[in-house]
């Protein structure tokens, strides 16, 4: 074919204005942030990873004998600081008793305080942060005072001298203290995130229309506010984890016979026993590491999922 058979190329014009985007196919519905936020998730490694390492720990924490027939409390001295043998996969610790059960079953309290510590710390930060930005005035003011107190107790400090000074440190008495002084953050967040929701368009619209301050709270500020409650509520979750097992470390968290990665870390580090049998060690920290990374990891990926800002 000759050159005269190529037609030439239509010319742009440069001061053309740029074609206008595409508008949604007819019958196609524009997805929410909820919706757009769910399909962003399903494509995000990190957090098919971390949502499926969480699945297993809740899991096991529902049905320990699903992998663990043993009981965790039945110790042989006998056995002591024995390594790793066929039905005993992790070896023994100081007091004889199998490290792999342990492990296993030292999930159920970790997931424990996590979830109803966040659920907790949830629930009081963004009810007491919602109202103050909400309502504002003397309300706001003191809320916001007492939010600045509570902010100015070092939470390890606060363990130590709170639970040194109960009686039975069981698994709801350290909830009970991580809900006392971790409202705060979640608070100062659902208050400023109901500022920002309260000053649209919508909201105004719907206060105009003669609507309610329970309506417009439940039905237009609430959803749209709780997506920064919900990222920051997710990564704590791992921080309340590890604050659990820190604070059984130190001898002022939960006692026996609850069975808690951090008393058993603590138990391991006595007398330098893990230098001649380190197992007794490695595995409950592993096991704390994992379960605070998931959770972390899971935050993280959820924080990008629900943040415009990051897409």
């Amino acid at each position: 074919m000759g050159a005269a058979g190529l037609a030439p190329a239509p010319a742009t014009d440069p001061a053309a204005p740029p074609s206008a985007p595409q508008e949604p196919a007819p019958g196609e519905r524009a997805r929410s942030l909820w919706s757009d936020a769910w399909h962003d998730l399903r494509r995000n490694p990190v957090f098919i990873v971390s949502a499926l390492l969480i699945l297993f720990l809740v899991l096991i924490s529902l049905w320990p004998g699903l992998i663990a027939t043993r009981n965790p409390l039945s110790c042989r001295l006998d056995r002591s600081l024995d390594p790793a043998s066929p039905g005993h996969w992790f070896g023994f610790d100081a007091q004889g008793c199998d490290v792999y059960t342990r492990v296993v079953h030292g999930a159920r309290t970790s997931v424990t305080v996590g979830v109803c510590a966040t659920l907790g710390v949830a629930a009081a930060g963004s009810v007491l942060g919602g109202l103050a930005g909400f309502f504002g005035g003397w309300w706001d003011a003191l809320i916001s005072r007492l939010t600045d107190i509570f902010f100015g107790i070092p939470i390890m400090l606060g363990g130590l001298v709170f639970l040194s000074m109960t009686g039975s440190r069981s698994v709801w008495t350290v909830v009970a203290f991580i809900v006392l002084l971790g409202w705060p953050q979640i608070a100062r967040i659902a208050r400023g995130s109901v500022i920002s929701a309260k000053q649209n368009d919508y909201v105004l619209a719907a206060r105009a229309l003669g609507a309610g301050n329970a309506r417009m709270l439940v039905r237009h500020i609430l959803p749209n506010a709780v997506a920064p409650v919900i990222v920051t509520a997710t990564i704590a979750l791992g921080t309340y984890i590890a604050l659990e097992a820190t604070l059984s470390y130190l001898g002022v968290g939960l006692q026996p016979p609850t069975v808690s990665w951090g008393a058993d870390i603590s138990d391991a580090s006595q007398g330098m026993q893990f230098r001649n049998a380190p197992h007794i060690l490695l595995y409950p920290a592993a096991a704390l590491s994992l379960t605070v990374l998931a959770f972390i990891m899971l935050g993280d990926a959820v924080r990008d999922a629900l943040d415009p800002k990051l897409r």
